[in-house]
This record gives C-alpha cells, structure tokens and sequence, in this order.
C-alpha cells in the first residue's frame, strides 16, 4: 500500500452525502405517518431560526419532524413561481429540495461535523434541517449556536430528550432557541382517533366556566366514558397504534428512559443503573404517594442528597411528576410523587391502582403541561396557576361541590362538578 495515502477518498463538496441523506430522507417521509394533526404543529412559530421539539421517549418525536417536512416539500411543490423566485437561485428553482431530516445515528457525524452538513444544505438552497438523536453529537448546543450564527436563511428544528439542557444554564443558546413540548396523545386526541370526528380544544377557563355544555355537546356525538378506560390504559402513547404488544413496547420505552435519557445524559456510572431502576419500581409500587426519602435512600443504598438528584432525572425523563406546596421547588422534598401518565401507572402488575388513584394520575397529567399544579395547605388537592382550588373524586356526589372538582365517572357537568374526560380536552 503506498504511504500517505488515504483508505477513504474525502469528500470535495458533500454533495454525495447529502444525496445519501436525501434517501433516507425520502424514504422516511414516504413511510412515516402522523394518524392525526398535533395541536402543537400550529402552535410553533415555524419562521423562528432555531427550534426545540422536547418531549419523552415514545411521545411521537420522529414522526412529527417527519410529518413537518412532508408538509413543507408539498407547500413548496404547491408555491407559484413568483413567490420561488429569489429564494435559493444556484439551481432551478423546482429542484431545490427545501428541507432535510437527518439522524445522528448515521456513523458520518464519527468524523464530519454538524457545521458542514448545515453548509452544506445551506449551498444547495436547502431551508428547514431537521434533527434527531442530537444529544448523541458532542458539543451539540456550541455547533447549533454556530450553524445559527453562520448560515442566516437556515432554520434547524431539533428533537430534544426532557433531560438535555435547553432551557436552563445553557449559554450557548440563550436567548436563541425557542422550546416548545411535545406530550403523549391528549384524551381528546384519542377520541378523535378513535371515532374518526375532529373535536377542538379548550382552555381551562372554558371548561371550568362552560363544562356543563361543552360536556353535552360532546355527549350528543359520542360516549366519551366508553372510550375514557382504554385511554387511560394505553392511549398516551402512539405505539398503541401499532400490531405488536403495547406493553413489551411501553417497557422498552421506559427502559431507554433509564438508560438512555438519564444514564447516559447525565453520565451517571452504569454501575447505578440497578439503583436507579430500584428507585423508579420502589415509586411505582406506592404511587401517589408521600415520600419518605430517608427510608428509600437507606433501601437503594444511596445517600439522600444522591436519592433526590436520582428523583428528579426521574421526573425529568418524564417517568414521574413531583407535586410540590406552593412557592417550593426541587431541592424540597415533594408533597407527593405520582407516575407521568397513566399507561406508566398501570405498568405495575404486582397491584391493582385503585381507580382513584388513577383519576389523580390523570389529573396531573392533563393540566400540568400547560399550568402550574401544586399542593395547597387548604382542603383542596390541587391549586392550579395558584388561582383555582380543585379535587378529585371517583364519583359524583348527590350535592355540589364547594369547589370544581373533576369527576373520572361522570360523563355530563353539572354544577362544580366537572367530568374528568374533558380536562382531557386542554390540548
């Protein structure tokens, strides 16, 4: 073999490349499927530069990159000439291909970086790069604060884990990544799917003002407790959706959580990984609960301080949600600890969750994403935006309620007494 020679011939302009990604891409695109519209798809300002999709493991992250880029490559196919015109002018304007999804799974970000695809995209007249598997690329915030800086016209819109820093202490983005989340299917979402009609959403103040009507216009089109049950059991996740077995899928997501989102994100020594999963069955087994951090750090053999750091990556992996009193925070300790959804809660098989317990659950899970929950010393359960005091109950009672409270048996409001199904409405 002659010496200084290379065994791979580089690469002048990265223009095969990009063609190899652009099969990927088109066969992804082609094959992907988004069985409904996400409310979030006409929530994001899709003119913004640089844009995060967070959200856990199983939620439909992929797809939803993939079904925005189907819809840009067919609004640009759909465009009159004269709004392409000056666009991207190095090639006919036709056969510009505008967007782009790349993975970086793909083994060429080994030995190329993220700053000279973008270049490369950018030069071709591409406009949207979309990103997945970024936290598996080193350095990944300080390269996107230079493709930002760099390539003007580009927008890159990323899929992020809830364990990857975005939001906070994060220099290299600040000020220059707008975050928005992406969450399991809503019960409304899931109804639609399942029966075909196309309900819109509601504001909490439309529900806790309205519920009465809204609930019986609703109800004059569908049973919405016949399908209320099985959301609760398995319709938070897309991958119910699909033939194989919900639950061996389900655990194979919570697992890459562990694994994967907190393990390997927050470089924790796989050492701890069976502390760490005995931490997560020990919260399943009692949620909701109290916690007694004391009793679990002395069980897993960890210190407190350790047993409350592992606590958060739980919560923010998205496996648990914390309920924290009012004006308190991590590093308090929680008045009380439920799983993030539902279709996780039912994953413990050595109990049966009482159906309250599960009505709470929900309840958690259908306002916080987009209000503030917290514990409150009054008689209430929750106090949500530190403005509305709520309960929750398995029934409803002869009598009102002082208070609303979301019932997870009733299927038409009346009173303070709303259903619970329709908070599923929020998104």
């Amino acid at each position: 073999m002659e010496k200084n020679v290379p065994l791979i011939e580089p690469v002048k302009d990265g223009t095969e490349q990009l063609d190899a990604f652009f099969r990927i891409h088109d066969f992804l695109v082609e094959h992907s499927s988004m069985p409904i519209r996400r409310l979030l798809m006409d929530e994001i300002n899709w003119e913004d530069r640089l844009i995060a999709i967070k959200g856990g493991r199983g939620v439909g992250k992929t797809d939803f990159l993939l079904s925005r880029a189907k819809e840009i490559e067919k609004e640009w196919k759909n465009m009159p000439e004269p709004e392409l015109k000056g666009k991207r002018p190095r090639k006919s304007l036709r056969d510009v291909r505008p967007c782009l999804y790349v993975s970086f799974n793909d083994f060429y970000f080994t030995r190329h970086t993220l700053l000279e695809l973008a270049g490369t995209f950018a030069k071709s007249g591409g406009q949207y790069l979309f990103l997945d598997q970024l936290f598996k690329y080193p350095n990944w915030s300080r390269e996107l604060k230079r493709c930002y800086s760099k390539y003007k016209d580009l927008h890159i819109i990323f899929c992020a884990t809830p364990v990857m820093d975005i939001d906070e202490d994060n220099h290299d983005l600040e000020g220059i990544v707008k975050t928005y989340n992406l969450r399991g299917f809503s019960f409304r979402e899931y109804l639609n799917l399942q029966t075909g009609l196309r309900f819109r959403s509601y504001s909490l103040e439309e529900i806790i003002q309205r519920h009465a009507s809204i609930s019986r216009e609703v109800c004059e089109r569908v049973q919405p407790l016949e399908y209320f049950k099985a959301y609760l059991d398995h319709g938070y996740y897309p991958s119910y959706l699909e033939s194989k077995s919900f639950e061996a899928s389900l655990l194979k997501v919570m697992n890459s959580q562990l694994e994967v989102d907190v393990l390997m994100i927050k470089q924790i020594d796989v050492a701890c990984l069976h502390k760490l999963r005995k931490l997560f069955y020990i919260l399943m087994q009692d949620a909701p609960c109290a916690l007694n951090v004391s009793n679990i750090s002395e069980e897993i053999g960890l210190s407190r301080a350790t047993t409350m750091n592992y606590i958060k990556y739980l919560k923010d992996s998205r496996l648990i949600n914390l309920l924290y009193p009012e004006g308190k925070n991590f590093p308090m300790k929680p008045t009380k600890v439920y799983m993030h959804n539902t279709n996780v809660a039912r994953m413990n098989f050595t109990r049966e969750v009482k159906p309250i317990d599960m009505y709470e659950t929900c309840f958690y899970t259908f306002v916080h994403g987009a209000h503030k929950v917290n514990a409150t010393e009054r008689s209430a359960m929750f106090v949500i935006d530190n403005k509305y005091y709520f309960d929750v109950r398995e029934k409803a009672s002869s009598r009102d309620t002082i208070r609303p409270t979301a019932v997870g048996e009733l299927e038409t409001g009346r009173g303070n007494m709303i259903p619970l199904w329709l908070l599923g409405f929020l998104y």
